[in-house]
């Protein structure tokens, strides 16, 4: 299977993951509604990140373009708007994106697609945030989706990836415990060392350097940020 292959595949079952599995559950997730304490951790720990990833970002985004890639319920998008950024989220799946519009309401400086994040018809952008959207990809296609964005960026991806820790390891084999059907498609653990290399290796890259990095870690949540910022 070729590289693109193997990517429109893992796309495909996160569609049918979050619009057919997870709906419901993940609207949940996303909301102020009660939940277990497992998924209180989840929810907490992904708060804590999409405060980081906004932290990186200017203050004033006033005339800032942003794509919001893999956009979710639009959280990231909303706070991003309010400090007045022009917002495009994207998402792979109708039901989240329907959502997003839903707890957004209208508004001039947001708006939302379902598709694929990489599409080129999106157009250019000053910033792009990526926060859980590649968690589920092979290196290889990490770096390839990156690549993508760098050509559309004027200034910083802002990303996330799954770091590789003996603890994430031990989750992913309790995981497999759970039926088929309750279980997200599988995130891919990747070194951050690892990362680092590959992205400072690919000359698609060469005109962003790597900028700041932060982990968090939440009960089952775990995940690695890591800035890229144009020279």
């Amino acid at each position: 299977m070729t590289q693109q292959g193997a990517y429109a595949v893992r796309r495909s079952e996160l569609e049918t993951y979050f619009d057919r599995t997870a709906a419901d559950a993940w609207a949940q997730l996303t909301s102020t509604a009660p939940v277990s304490r497992i998924r209180a951790t989840v929810r907490a720990g992904r708060d804590l990140m999409r405060e980081t990833l906004l932290s990186w970002l200017p203050a004033q985004l006033n005339g800032a373009t942003l794509l919001d890639a893999g956009c979710g319920t639009g959280a990231l998008s909303g706070e991003a708007a309010a400090r007045g950024a022009k917002v495009t989220g994207v998402d792979v799946s109708a039901s989240l994106v329907a959502l997003a519009q839903e707890r957004c309401g209208p508004s001039d400086a947001i708006t939302f697609h379902v598709g694929d994040m990489l599409d080129p018809a999106f157009g250019g952008f000053d910033h792009v945030v990526a926060m859980d959207s590649l968690i589920h990809y092979e290196p290889s296609d990490v770096i390839d989706a990156l690549a993508k964005l760098a050509g559309r960026t004027a200034r910083s991806i802002l990303f996330t990836h799954a770091p590789r820790t003996p603890a994430l390891t031990a989750m992913h084999v309790a995981g497999r415990l759970f039926p088929r059907a309750d279980r997200a498609p599988a995130i891919v653990p990747i070194a951050q060392s690892d990362l680092a290399r590959r992205i400072s290796a690919d000359l698609r890259l060469s005109a962003f350097s790597i900028g700041r990095t932060h982990r968090v870690t939440s009960g089952f949540y775990m995940s690695q940020a890591m800035e890229l910022v144009r020279r």
